[in-house]
């Protein structure tokens, strides 16, 4: 059994990461949170053309089959460069579709997902009753509240609501065409909120690896009494502790995928261990980041806001802290 990653998905991390660092995200970020979504559909489309949405849709429908590490990979990536738009949907989306039998809805959907033409939203009862960025989605699924009772597509949704992130965009859908029903609907619901939490878990890591990554960087160059406060043995504390959280919900993420691709028992426990670990791991991180920054750390202008935004928001997201919690000691 392997937890790491192996060459070829370190690879696949890497060329993600250069792709997007030679985008500029955060103005696609702020141009998302206007409702102005150009930009960040050319991220989009970057993010599809380099495989990511098909590690969630089946062979048989033109993806590459459900891979979680490889997913888990470059949602890291997705997370540190705060790309924005309902990744994490689109690909629970997919799993959903994907695990129903026949090729009625997920035949009309999947290569279109996989390839990044459209991009889709989720509700479900455990993720909440709203949407992520209904208004700017193609599509918007909606699982019912007895799941048995069906799968919808949405007709529309209510007016976007206001998100501890900006750039996430919450709206009310509602039942619209019935694509599927029957019990198959809840076994299909639940893998695909299994994979959600995967990927904002994964996510999570990465937007708590970013905040890191900027805070040693302002720690270091910042003087205080002459000195880097980075010099600082408290400031080196606050960072260490971050680290060590980042750290250790790594091997707990590359354990969830491990069951998530085994279809263990355990996978569900596994991959809220993952999430509960990685999100306060990026919350203690952006808790450090605006205390090493101070005042500047708080404005709307200066990029670290972004990410700051994002761990708060994930944090709650396909899970909370205590949902999460209670899953991993009742399984």
């Amino acid at each position: 059994m392997r937890f790491l990653p192996d060459a070829e998905q370190t690879a696949f991390g890497r060329n993600l990461d250069r792709m997007f660092a030679a985008a500029d995200t955060p103005s696609a970020v702020r141009a998302w949170a206007r409702g102005e979504h150009g930009p960040g559909r050319e991220l989009w489309a970057r993010a599809a053309g380099a495989g990511v949405f098909g590690l969630a849709v089946p062979e048989a429908h033109g993806g590459s089959g459900l891979l979680p590490m490889e997913l888990g990979v470059a949602f890291v990536e997705l997370g540190q460069h705060a790309v924005p738009g309902p990744l994490v949907e689109t690909v629970a989306a997919a799993v959903l579709l994907g695990r129903l039998a026949g090729d009625g809805p997920a035949g009309a959907w999947l290569p279109r997902l996989c390839t990044g033409q459209v991009m889709a939203s989720l509700a479900m009862p455990c993720g909440g009753p709203y949407a992520l960025d209904a208004d700017a989605a193609d599509a918007v699924l909606v699982v019912s509240g007895d799941p048995a009772d069906g799968l919808h597509l949405a007709r529309g949704c209510g007016p976007v609501q206001a998100s501890l992130d900006p750039a996430r965009r919450l709206a009310r859908p509602s039942d619209g065409e019935l694509l599927a029903t029957g019990p198959g609907v809840r076994e299909a619901a639940c893998c695909a909120a299994d994979w959600a939490a995967f990927a904002t878990a994964a996510q999570a890591l990465g937007v708590g690896l970013a905040l890191l990554d900027r805070t040693v960087g302002y720690a270091r160059q910042r003087t205080q009494f002459g000195v880097p406060i980075g010099s600082f043995q408290a400031v080196k504390h606050r960072l260490a502790d971050v680290l060590i959280g980042l750290e250790f919900a790594r091997p707990l993420l590359h354990g969830a995928a491990v069951a998530l691709a085994g279809r263990a028992p355990e996978a569900s426990a596994e991959v809220a261990a993952a999430k509960v670990a990685a999100c306060e791991a990026a919350y203690a991180a952006a808790r450090t980041a605006l205390q090493v920054h101070g005042a500047v750390g708080y404005t709307a202008e200066y990029d670290l806001s972004l990410w700051i935004g994002k761990a708060r928001a994930l944090r709650g997201a396909w899970g909370t802290p205590a949902e999460c919690r209670a899953k991993v000691l009742h399984e």
